[in-house]
């Protein structure tokens, strides 16, 4: 198989890998387990197979029956089928599933009594988020503890009583449920914006159920920030196919996705290619290859592309911007000037003024290399401002452009205007430059969201690091220790606010010291822990995984990346993730001549 060289990386390597997959399972065939996703998710109800999920085990000791419910209830299909087995008649009947799903990390059950034909358990847990409706993950903190009540029923021992609600340790739950990022257009029309959504189908049923929920649309938090060009009365016309018009085996190993539109209108050439570029996007993300044949009331979509189908290449610049390629490499921050590190480790000041003062603190580079904002030491005692944002061409000179006791590291947007940074823990601002005449103007960020207590998870000042995402649609914060996104959201008066904060990495166990955009739905950060420095963590909350520690020294003081590469600088010195295939686990490996008090600097 040939891949075509415009993809970027991720969907290349994933194309490969389930080309081979596809390919082996032609030779010898493997059925997954059925499920689909609870019927709130707007999914078709599946007819229950014929041998339907396996039975409890005959004479099962109620201890693990309970643990075996447990893992059942991970799955959703035909309502919870394979858990209600676990239950006396009447309560399946009387159990409401759709009341709540509840992730837990695990479920310890104590058993508070037990008679020859009755026993009552309590089952207690940390809660680490919950599943709503739509198919979105919400981080979430919390004891909760719920009593159970079994009876022996002919000799079996069954659940009689128990809460209403789905309670899912978080190991069964990523078994059967799948994490998908629907892509939806953001405001300038130049990126695309993932909203992540968890699934429980089957293979052949994902691109079919993808497509629906893009119709449904992005969750409301995100709506003021994004367009969603398949917005009703946009709908799907008959069945998705493959590309020849097979109905079986949708999506699953080769073959393509053909999907015809209903209410498409009269979009012009430009936004049917951002109304291509949501679902193929969407799709590929979820290893449904194309080629994707699109069509609008029977007709192509696009006739460019109405013999061969659709492919990620013919999304052009719109499907780079999900992992831009780097245009600068590193620099770094040493002794308060800055300074490029060459392939070889040579270290060169940068020329003009920022790479020849001694007073810098932090600084950002835009995407482009072109343009520098830093934060320099002041040279006064408070209660005087101590601190100043300089804003510069690289090589050329710098002017402030506001001043305060604190000011985080400066992050660009990707087209380069503006710099962001917080002053004095609350107070955010844009640094907008004119490129063309080279005037920078300072825009305040509405942040009343931020701090309001109705906003839902209302952050505590101060704010000690903010990053702004590649997309331009989020931001990530490090607010009293705590991890937080937000929405960026731009007024029709042209000025911004700062929206809808949600907590994640909550179960970090000691505070945030720093962290940057992995990816567009990932963000890797440090904490001020020994155990597990530094960490990934997805936007909404989930799946937070280690980076390793080999060769940190703790603690880590910053860190900066991207899916490409990742930089800290922790007690002793700047390191750069390295991965082998000799060495199998990744380690930290030092930058070498930068020293101990230097720290790295990546675009952005």
């Amino acid at each position: 198989m040939t891949v075509r060289s415009g993809y970027p990386r991720w969907l290349r390597l994933f194309t490969v890998l389930a080309a081979i997959a596809a390919l082996v399972a032609a030779g010898g065939c493997a059925n997954l387990p059925d499920s689909s996703q609870p019927q709130a998710l707007g999914t078709i109800q599946q007819e229950p197979t014929a041998e339907g999920p396996p039975l409890p085990t005959e004479g099962r000791d109620p201890d693990l029956l309970l643990g075996d419910f447990l893992k059942a209830t991970a799955d959703p299909t035909d309502g919870h089928l394979a858990a209600r087995q676990y239950m006396t008649p009447a309560a399946s009947t009387q159990w409401n599933d759709a009341d709540s799903n509840v992730i837990v990390e695990r479920a310890d059950t104590l058993r508070e009594s037990r008679t020859e034909n009755e026993a009552t358990y309590v089952l207690r847990a940390r809660k680490v988020g919950e599943l709503a409706p739509d198919g979105s993950y919400h981080a979430a903190d919390g004891i909760i503890e719920h009593k159970i009540e079994m009876n022996r029923v002919d000799g079996e021992w069954r659940i009689d009583e128990l809460p209403d609600g789905v309670v899912m340790e978080y190991s069964a739950f990523t078994q059967s449920y799948r994490r998908q990022a629907l892509y939806f257009v953001t405001a300038d029309g130049q990126h695309v914006a993932p909203d992540l959504r968890w699934i429980s189908v089957r293979p052949d049923e994902v691109a079919a159920h993808l497509v629906g929920m893009l119709i449904a649309g992005p969750q409301p938090f995100i709506a003021p920030a994004v367009r969603n060009y398949l917005a009703p009365p946009v709908a799907v016309r008959g069945a998705v196919t493959k590309a020849n018009g097979d109905p079986v085996g949708v999506g699953v190993g080769l073959g393509g996705v053909r999907i015809d539109f209903s209410g498409v209108g009269d979009l012009g050439a430009r936004d049917r290619e951002l109304f291509a570029a949501q679902v193929i996007l969407t799709l590929a993300s979820a290893e449904v290859l194309g080629p994707y044949m699109l069509l609008a009331d029977g007709r192509p979509l696009d006739e460019r592309f109405a013999g061969s189908g659709w492919s990620v290449d013919d999304l052009g610049s719109i499907a780079d911007s999900i992992q831009p390629q780097a245009q600068v490499g590193l620099h770094a921050l040493r002794n308060g000037a800055l300074v490029e590190v060459g392939n070889n480790s040579s270290l060169t000041p940068t020329p003009g003024y920022f790479g020849s003062v001694q007073n810098l603190q932090s600084v950002g580079l835009s995407p482009d290399g072109k343009l520098i904002a830093a934060v320099a030491d002041a040279g006064r005692a408070p209660p005087q401002p101590q601190r100043t944002l300089m804003v510069g061409s690289y090589g050329g000179n710098a002017f402030p452009v506001a001043e305060g006791g604190a000011i985080t590291r400066p992050s660009w947007t990707a087209d380069g205007s503006a710099a962001w940074a917080v002053i004095n823990g609350d107070r955010v601002i844009r640094a907008v430059t004119n490129r063309d005449t080279g005037n920078v103007s300072v825009q305040e960020v509405d942040t009343t969201q931020l701090f309001a207590d109705d906003s839902g998870s209302a952050i505590e000042a101060p704010i000690t690091e903010l990053r702004i995402s590649r997309n331009g649609v989020s931001a990530a914060l490090i607010a009293d220790g705590e991890v937080y996104t937000a929405m960026v959201l731009r007024r029709p008066d042209g000025g911004f606010a700062l929206t809808s904060p949600q907590q994640i990495a909550i179960e970090l166990s000691a505070p945030a010291t720093s962290l940057d955009w992995f990816s567009d739905d990932t963000i890797i950060l440090a904490g001020s822990g020994t155990v597990d420095p530094v960490r990934t963590v997805k936007i909404d909350g989930s799946g937070m995984s280690s980076l390793g520690g080999r060769n940190l020294t703790p603690p880590v003081r910053l860190v900066t990346g991207s899916v490409a590469r990742q930089y800290v600088a922790d007690s002793r010195a700047v390191l750069e993730l390295t991965r082998t295939p000799e060495s199998g686990d990744p380690y930290w490996r030092e930058v070498p001549g930068l020293g101990a008090d230097a720290v790295p600097v990546l675009p952005g």
